[in-house]
């Protein structure tokens, strides 16, 4: 990882603790109606439609790229019942996600993963659907 990676995936750990802040939560809340400590700017709404979409359900292997603190891979967990793994570069996200999947009793249905989108450490066709909110942006 270059200096400029590195800074990078730093502020979004630092973005990703203020998150946690019970007065980002409440504005998370009224905003997006979801309290993950989202740095994403999709809804719930929007979130219900993509678990359409995508035909996520109980036996369905879901890989969540830039998954950050777990929105919205551990809620489509929780609506579909699928399987979830969550990527992404900042571990303070990922630590982030996987206390939220404790707490939501998930645990058994997530997996996390520290890397980078363009270097996975999974074989080809391991999951049936690929999701990536706000990653590009």
């Amino acid at each position: 990882m270059d200096d400029a990676e590195r800074a990078t995936v730093e502020e979004f750990d630092r973005l990703y603790r203020l998150g946690e802040a019970p007065a980002r939560r409440r504005v998370e809340r009224a905003v997006l109606g979801s309290d993950y400590g989202a740095t994403s700017y999709t809804t719930l709404r929007q979130a219900a439609d993509l678990a359409r979409r995508v035909q996520l359900g109980p036996g369905v292997s879901l890989l969540d790229l830039g998954a950050g603190s777990g929105w919205p891979g551990l809620y489509l967990a929780t609506l579909s019942g699928c399987r979830v793994v969550l990527v992404d570069r900042p571990e303070e996200g990922l630590r982030i996600a996987q206390q939220r999947a404790s707490e939501d009793g998930l645990a058994d249905r997530c997996g996390f993963v520290r890397s980078s989108g363009d270097l996975l450490p999974f074989r080809s066709q391991v999951f049936d659907a690929i999701t990536h909110t706000d990653v590009l942006c």
